[in-house]
């Protein structure tokens, strides 16, 4: 019995904490089923209004403002939304009268038993290297779709007449740490560093969030890694199956042959590193992890190369936005940890000026000192961290405070030559002066294109 069945044959309430689009899509699955819903989130605004408003026709329950603890203490499951910290009151309520907690995603997984999944996780790359999947698959004639924390709620997929044969599941540590069920055909981890300090304890207990992807691998499994981490290796060791590693600095079954300029499938040649259309050494272990991946799923070698050579540079990541009098203005507000930030700093090949700020997330900035030294010609320090990034920073690298993000954005050009780039990668999160990065990100480019 799936456990859709299971829970309409019950007949008791599932309480969904948080809407926005996963909370949404789960109650509209659920609803689907017959299975009563009652949602709760904390927040009211015009936004919220029109996720409620989309879920009580459904004949769910909302309520906006406040959550009914005792309710959701009474319910027979719980659907947590991503962006809900295990010590919100909901949540306690729901642990202490031992309810069941899933991630939307494990929901969705469930109501998917056709659906074949290549699920995969890290600090970052996940978004690009989600979307190189399901690129290629499609690439390859193979029925496929990508999901999960790309931005398609996987209860949204499932609620289509006609699932996809495969998916390409991104999956972040918070959605992992609530999915009990998910054991997808691969599962890969691409890499591991400090981030979110702001929710987890310790780094431990984020490293283990994302282990948790391979709870249910088993002989049968097949798991892609990054050979050049130590800590993803550590967390490998102890994961049965077949294994499956990607490198840029040794050969494995997936490597760059950097004397030959050509990304490698064990001793298959998969593609000239000059026709990859994305900057950065990052993108080419990216594109190696995807090509390991997708030849899993029975892709050719001439399909991916082929798909690789028409992948373009997803929004927000290290995205070439437009060059203006000579300097090229460089989108990657997605990098919203220092680790991401060091990443797209590599991806330059020319002098820059640093665009950092925003809401701090626990992590110290001194370790970017060394790598700005060289070619960033100044550090624009913004939003609410504006105070650590210069503190951490001005012994390394001039540091130029701005106000409004217009402010920054002013600041950046006149200080920007012919010849650099401005690079807006924050490594702080958004939430002091947009709704996300993704808004960031957006008024970065409005502003750019009216220069």
């Amino acid at each position: 019995m799936s456990l859709l069945d299971a829970l309409r044959r019950e007949a008791r309430e599932t309480a969904i904490i948080g809407l926005g689009k996963s909370g949404v899509a789960a109650g509209l699955l659920l609803r689907d089923h017959g299975v009563p819903v009652y949602a709760s989130e904390i927040r009211i605004s015009d936004t919220t209004r029109a996720w409620a408003g989309r879920l009580r026709p459904a004949g769910a329950e909302v309520e906006l403002g406040a959550h009914d603890l005792a309710r959701i203490g009474r319910a027979g499951m719980v659907i947590v939304a991503p962006g809900v910290p295990p010590e919100a009151p909901p949540i306690r309520a729901a642990v202490e009268a031992g309810v069941p907690i899933l991630a939307e995603v494990d929901l969705g997984f469930t109501a998917l038993p056709s659906t074949r999944f290549v699920a995969l996780t890290g600090t970052n790359g996940k978004t690009t290297t989600t979307s190189l999947v399901a690129h290629l698959m499609t690439a390859a004639g193979l029925d496929a779709v990508a999901a999960g924390n790309i931005g398609l709620p996987l209860c949204e997929v499932a609620r289509s007449t006609t699932p996809p044969a495969w998916v390409a599941l991104e999956l972040s540590s918070f959605q992992l740490h609530d999915c009990p069920h998910v054991k997808p055909q691969v599962g890969a981890l691409l890499n591991l560093s400090s981030n979110h300090l702001d929710r987890y304890h310790s780094l431990e207990e984020y490293y283990g969030d994302k282990a948790l992807l391979f709870r249910n691998a088993d002989a049968g499994s097949v798991s892609v890694s990054n050979a050049d981490d130590a800590a993803v290796q550590g967390i490998m060791a102890s994961v049965p199956g077949r294994h499956l590693r990607f490198s840029l600095a040794r050969r494995a079954d997936g490597w760059f042959d950097r004397a030959g300029g050509w990304l490698m499938l064990g001793s298959d040649r998969l593609l000239e590193r000059g026709r990859l259309p994305l900057l950065g050494a990052h993108n080419v272990a990216n594109a190696l992890a995807a090509g390991l991946m997708v030849r899993e799923a029975g892709a050719s070698l001439a399909a991916m190369s082929a798909g690789l050579t028409t992948f373009r540079a997803i929004e927000h990541r290290v995205e070439p936005v437009r060059e203006v009098h000579g300097v090229l203005w460089v989108n990657d507000s997605k990098s919203t940890n220092v680790t991401s930030t060091e990443v797209a700093i590599a991806a330059l090949d020319r002098p820059f000026v640093l665009l950092l700020g925003g809401r701090h997330k626990g992590e110290p900035y001194t370790r970017l000192g060394a790598l700005l030294r060289p070619r960033c010609r100044a550090v624009v320090a913004y939003g609410e961290s504006g105070d650590l990034v210069e503190h951490d920073l001005r012994e390394a690298v001039r540091v130029v405070r701005a106000g409004t993000f217009e402010q920054v954005m002013e600041t950046a050009a006149g200080l920007a030559q012919p010849g650099d780039a401005v690079l807006l990668s924050p490594a702080c999160s958004s939430y002091d002066m947009f709704n996300n990065y993704e808004e960031r990100g957006a008024r970065f480019r409005a502003l750019v294109e009216a220069l």
